[in-house]
């Protein structure tokens, strides 16, 4: 067995070279895939790329370049084409650009007759064979016209939307004459406010005390509704509501008719102070009634403007700035304080355009740190229109006497919602303070500020500001469209500082709602003057 196994060598071979086989076979294989592999990539690559340099071609021969003799000539001019750049396009806008700059520079023709369109224009130019430099001075003369009408149009705008926000709406004056009337002829309407018993109460330190000037009946319902609805302790609230006199026997009848009970509310006018006399307040009524300073909110506002030179945000700030309101002795009010309420040691101060949605107890025990008021600073937000302004923002630092006494980087605060500690106020010069610089700018000609009561309150109070956190006091609410509703609904007075006021049809239809919540739609004056929900 042994011998014959060994001795068969060559059937050992054949199978040895059997294996051998089998294994160049397997070899020879791998070589055939890898190499099979290859080819079928390439192929799909070429596949790919062909019809594209078919087109390319294609395109090339049609233009004549099919007149290259060589590869290297088409190479040339496929090249940039595949490379996404095309030479001859390159040198176009280059030249265009050259044109452009040319025309920049070059006086357009008076009594040029444009077209009115883009199309008109194409169409001329096809028709009269316009060159490249005729085609863009017609193209820079038409858009120069554009940015004047559309200037134009922007300044038209800001002028309506300024008489709009200046004008007393038709709902708001019926409802101010039918109260006038009803005060007049119904004696329930002049009942006495508060009533006999509670009268001690306007005095007593124990309650809070909330002080609002103003001449707007609907706006004064819903500052205090909305108070009122939000405290948890409404009955702890005494308004003090002061209005002028014309509007003194409406104010009185809507709170006679409409009681907030439990709050208690006492509705006085100006003429009812005897503090308020020409000899405390001679500045404030040279204010209200110099000619100058008349003419100058009353007046013609575009005289004198030149609208060449001055951007529509600009004009916009310079028409809100001679808001009649700003002359009135109601918006000055708040300068007196302390005299007009010699019994009260704090109060809380509220403009008629704000919204209460929050209880406003814990204002009463903010410690101001021996401070007179409690404001929310307006330097520290992102927003250009209302909460990024410093003193800069409110004077005129090219005059002498404002560069010497202000800093132009001091934060400002806001009127509006606040907290105002009489006690301390009493220990102070602020009023004489206000005075001396109203006075300053009457002489200047109102070269020093523009703006309403604000600068010269802030030079008045100047160290005697404390700040309180800005959730108690969201502002801009009349400025800006884009307002942020979730923030709105965080905060716990809003304000619609600015033009757009919740009441006009230009107030801002997502904004509207926080305020018209508060407006009794059902009452009958509301209804008979018409006043429905916007």
């Amino acid at each position: 067995m042994v011998v014959g196994l060994g001795a068969d060598p060559s059937s050992e071979r054949y199978c040895g070279g059997t294996r051998f086989d089998n294994e160049n076979k397997g070899g020879v294989s791998l070589e055939a895939a890898d190499l099979f592999r290859t080819l079928f990539h390439t192929v799909l690559i070429l596949a790919f790329l062909l019809p594209f340099v078919f087109i390319l071609t294609a395109l090339v021969t049609l233009e004549g370049v099919n007149k290259c003799s060589s590869f290297d000539c088409l190479g040339r001019r496929l090249g940039p084409r595949l490379l996404g750049r095309d030479d001859s396009e390159q040198r176009l806008v280059k030249d265009f650009y050259k044109i452009l700059n040319q025309v920049n520079t070059e006086e357009i023709p008076d009594g040029i007759k444009l077209p009115d369109s883009f199309n008109q224009l194409v169409s001329e130019m096809k028709n009269n064979q316009y060159d490249a430099r005729t085609f863009a001075l017609m193209l820079r003369a038409m858009m120069e016209k554009l940015e004047r009408e559309i200037r134009e149009s922007k300044f038209s705008e800001l002028m309506n939307k300024h008489f709009a926000a200046s004008s007393i709406p038709k709902g708001l004056y019926c409802l101010s004459l039918r109260l006038t009337d009803e005060y007049s002829s119904n004696a329930h309407a002049r009942r006495q406010l508060p009533s006999p018993e509670l009268l001690p109460v306007l005095s007593n330190n124990s309650y809070h005390h909330l002080v609002l000037s103003t001449d707007n009946i609907l706006a004064a319902s819903v500052v205090v509704t909305s108070a009122v609805q939000s405290s948890l302790k409404p009955e702890k609230i005494v308004f003090h509501i002061i209005t002028d006199k014309k509007t003194y026997a409406g104010m009185h009848a809507w709170f006679a008719l409409n009681p907030v009970s439990p709050a208690i509310v006492e509705v006085k006018g100006v003429h009812q102070f005897d503090w308020l006399t020409r000899e405390n307040v001679p500045v404030l009524d040279a204010v209200e009634n110099h000619h100058g300073i008349r003419n100058y909110y009353h007046g013609n506002h575009i005289a004198g403007a030149n609208l060449s030179d001055t951007t529509p945000r600009t004009f916009a700030s310079k028409l809100q700035a001679r808001s009649p309101k700003y002359i009135s002795l109601l918006n000055h009010l708040r300068i007196y304080l302390p005299e007009l309420y010699p019994n009260l040691d704090k109060v809380v101060f509220l403009d008629d355009d704000v919204v209460i949605q929050r209880d406003l107890s814990p204002l009463w025990t903010i410690d101001l740190r021996g401070k007179v008021n409690g404001a929310v600073e307006t330097c520290k937000g992102e927003d250009e229109w209302v909460m990024s302004k410093h003193f800069r923002n409110y004077f005129n630092f090219s005059h002498p006497l404002i560069a010497k006494h202000l800093n132009p980087d001091e934060c400002a605060w806001a009127y509006g919602m606040n907290v105002f500690d009489l006690r301390a106020w009493r220990k102070t010069n602020i009023r004489e303070t206000y005075h001396y610089w109203l006075k300053e700018n009457l002489k200047s000609n109102l070269t020093m500020w523009k703006l309403g009561t604000l600068p010269p309150a802030l030079i008045a109070f100047k160290g005697h500001v404390h700040a309180i956190d800005p959730s108690w006091h969201m502002l801009g609410l009349g400025y800006q469209s884009k307002t942020n509703v979730e923030n709105v609904k965080r905060a716990a007075v809003i304000h619609y500082n600015g033009q757009s006021k919740p009441w006009l049809q230009i107030g801002f239809e997502h904004l509207r709602p926080f305020w018209t919540k508060y407006v009794n739609y059902s009452n009958d004056f509301v209804r008979n003057c018409h006043i429905l929900e916007l």
